[in-house]
C-alpha cells in the first residue's frame, strides 16, 4: 500500500504527497467484548472497503487475542512517515495496547495484510516492572524507530501520565520516555512536533475513576482532566501546564499536519469545546476556545443538560478541514479551518445519538436545532449509539465512522449498543465547498458477529492515515 522507491522508508515524505496515495482497500479495527456479556477475547477485525471487491463492506478476517477483557482501544504502527528517510524500515506491525489489562499485542499485518497474525505479546508485569505504568492508550512511532505509548495510570489504577518506550524491531520494553519521576498527573493522548521541540499530551481521568462508568459526582470533585501538558521534546520533561477554563476532559489532540506548524486542536469531551493551542512569540504556548457545542436542556436523561460529548477529532492532511464527533447528540461535523482561529461549520450529519425522535429523551430547549433528528436507518438497520471514532481517507473524500466509545460508558449511555453491537458507516465528503453525505450502501453491522454483538472502535489503514502519521 505504501509508496515504493529506492531509498526511502515507509509512508510518504509529506502530508500533501500522502494525499496522492492509493485508495484504502482494507481497514483494521479492534472489536471489544468486555462489558458485553459475551465471554470471548477482543479481536482485530479486517474489513474490505474496496467497492470493486465481492467482499466489499464485509469483515473478511478476525484475529482473536489470547486473553479476556483486555479492552483493546487504539492502535499504532511500528514505523510510519516519521521514518520515511530510513530505507531499512517498513510498516508491517500494528501495535495494539490494551486500555484495561495493559497488555500490548504486536500484530503482523505485513506477511498477509488481509489475514493478520499475532507476532508478540508484551505482558503487563513487564510494563509495570520497567516503567511503573499501566492502562495504555495512544501509540505513535518515533523517527528513532522506537514506539511510544501513553498511559493513563499506574498498576494500582491511580493517575499517571507517562510514556512506555518499545524497541521498534524487537518490541522489548525499554523503559519510560519521560525522565524518572517526571510523569504528568494524568494522561491520555499525545502528538509531537520536533521542528518546534515540543510534544503536547492530554488527560482523561485516573483509571479508577473512569473504569466502571461515568459518575457526575467525579466531575464535581475535580477528578476529570482539564489541562494540556507541554513537553520539551529533546529533554523529555514538562515545561508548561496549560489550564483550560472550558476544556473539561481533553481527549484527542492533533497538531496541524504541516511539520512547520506551531498550532493544533484538541477536543474537550465534557465541555463539548474545540480548543486551539498555539506557540507564542516568546516560545511559550497558549490555548483558546474556538468552537463550542451548546448543551441541550432535556428530560428523560441522566442530567437536565446533555453535552455534545466531543469524543474524536481529526484534521485532513492538507490542514483545511477539522472533523469531530458529538457522541451524545449524535452528529458529525466538518469545519473549514483555513483560518484556524475562526473555524467555519461546513458540514453536519446526524448518525443516531441520544436525542432522536421517539426515544426516551425529550429535548426541552435547543440552541441549534428546530426539532429532534430522525433515527438513522441504514440498509434496514436502525443504528444504535452515536458517531464516535472517525478516520479520513488519504485524499480526504471518505470518512469512516464507528459508534463505540469505551465499553463501560457504552453500557451506561447506549445500552442498545451492548445488545445490538456497534456499526461502521461511511460518509462522502465534499472537499471543494465542504459538506457531508452518508453513503446509504455502506454498513458493517458488528451486531451480527459469529460470537455475538461486538463493539468496534478505532480505524486504521495499512498505508497510513490522518491520525497515525506524523511528519518531521
Amino acid at each position: 500500500m505504501a509508496t515504493k522507491c529506492g531509498n526511502c522508508g515507509p509512508g510518504y515524505p509529506t502530508p500533501l504527497e500522502a494525499m496522492k496515495g492509493p485508495r484504502e482497500e482494507i481497514i483494521y479495527l479492534p472489536c471489544i467484548y468486555r462489558n458485553t456479556g459475551t465471554e470471548a477475547p477482543d479481536y482485530l477485525a479486517t474489513v474490505d472497503v474496496d467497492p470493486k471487491s465481492p467482499q466489499y463492506c464485509q469483515v473478511i478476517h478476525r484475529l482473536p487475542m489470547p486473553n479476556l477483557k483486555d479492552e483493546l482501544h487504539h492502535s499504532g504502527w511500528n514505523t510510519c512517515s516519521s521514518c520515511f528517510g530510513d530505507s531499512t524500515k517498513s510498516r508491517t506491525k500494528l501495535v495494539l495496547p490494551s486500555l484495561i489489562s495493559s497488555r500490548i499485542y504486536v500484530v503482523d499485518v505485513g506477511s498477509e495484510p488481509r489475514a493478520p497474525k499475532l507476532h508478540k505479546v508484551i505482558e503487563p508485569k513487564d510494563i509495570h516492572a520497567k516503567c511503573g505504568l499501566a492502562f495504555l492508550h495512544t501509540t505513535h512511532c518515533l523517527a528513532s524507530g522506537e514506539v511510544m505509548i501513553s498511559s493513563l495510570g499506574d498498576a494500582k489504577g491511580d493517575g499517571k501520565g507517562g510514556f512506555v518506550l518499545l524497541d521498534g524491531e524487537t518490541f522489548e520494553v525499554k523503559g519510560t520516555w519521560e525522565r524518572p519521576g517526571g510523569a504528568a498527573p494524568l494522561g491520555y493522548d499525545f502528538w509531537y512536533q520536533p521542528r518546534h521541540n515540543v510534544m503536547i499530551s492530554t488527560e482523561w481521568a485516573a483509571p479508577n475513576v473512569l473504569r466502571d462508568g461515568f459518575n457526575p459526582a467525579d466531575v464535581e470533585a475535580g477528578l476529570y482532566g482539564s489541562h494540556l501538558y507541554v513537553w520539551d521534546w529533546q529533554r523529555h520533561e514538562i515545561v508548561q501546564t496549560l489550564s483550560m477554563k472550558d476544556g473539561l476532559i481533553p481527549l484527542e489532540i492533533r497538531f496541524l499536519h504541516n511539520p512547520d506548524a506551531a498550532q493544533g486542536f484538541v477536543g474537550c469531551a465534557l465541555s463539548a469545546t474545540i480548543q486551539r493551542f498555539f506557540k507564542n512569540e516568546g516560545g511559550t504556548w497558549s490555548v483558546e476556545k474556538v468552537i463550542q457545542v451548546p448543551p441541550k436542556k432535556v428530560k428523560g436523561w441522566l442530567l437536565p443538560e446533555m453535552p455534545g460529548l466531543i469524543t474524536d477529532i481529526l484534521l485532513s492532511l492538507d490542514d483545511r478541514f477539522l472533523y469531530f464527533s458529538n457522541w451524545l447528540h449524535g452528529d458529525l461535523r466538518q469545519y473549514d479551518i483555513s483560518d484556524p482561529q475562526r473555524p467555519r461549520l461546513t458540514g453536519q450529519l446526524f448518525l443516531g445519538g441520544s436525542i432522536v425522535k421517539g426515544g426516551p429523551v425529550q429535548v426541552l430547549e435547543d440552541q441549534e436545532l428546530k426539532s429532534q433528528p430522525e433515527p438513522l436507518v441504514v440498509k434496514g438497520k436502525r443504528v444504535p449509539g452515536g458517531p464516535q471514532m472517525i478516520q479520513l481517507s488519504l485524499d480526504g473524500k471518505r470518512l469512516y465512522v464507528t459508534t463505540s466509545l469505551y465499553s463501560a460508558w457504552d453500557k451506561q449511555f447506549y445500552p442498545d449498543l451492548i445488545r445490538e453491537g456497534s456499526v461502521m458507516l461511511q460518509v462522502d465528503v465534499d472537499t471543494v465547498k465542504g459538506g457531508l453525505k452518508l453513503n446509504p450502501n455502506f454498513l458493517v453491522d458488528f451486531g451480527k458477529e459469529p460470537l455475538g454483538p461486538a463493539l468496534a472502535h478505532e480505524l486504521r489503514y495499512p498505508g497510513g492515515d490522518c491520525s497515525s502519521d506524523i511528519w518531521i
